[in-house]
């Protein structure tokens, strides 16, 4: 198994996020491409103290980005988790 610290990498802030944790519950991750929802559950777990009830994961492939060249490069793909709490449990942000 992955060290946890290297499983989760940031939170996501954003709209449709901070959204979902007020209505579900959910909190959004952006994680290792490697993890599976396992490790992530497991990761999640042990950094917060919290029980997880469910992960649904996304892949995003990185965007083609060009500057003043013919050629281009791409950023980073990444995978995306979304981590759903048992009710009760929530994780502070600030």
């Amino acid at each position: 198994m992955k060290d946890i610290f290297q499983v989760i990498k940031t939170i996501q802030l954003s709209e449709k996020a901070t959204l979902l944790g007020e209505l579900n519950n959910e909190y959004v991750f952006k994680v290792d491409r490697g993890a599976n929802k396992l490790e992530i559950k497991e990761a999640i777990e042990k950094i917060f103290g919290k029980k997880v009830v469910d992960v649904r994961t996304c892949n995003y492939k990185g965007k083609k980005k060009r500057e003043r060249r013919s050629d281009f490069g791409r950023t980073a793909h990444w995978k995306k988790a979304f981590v759903r709490l048992k009710e009760g449990d929530s994780i502070d942000l600030v």
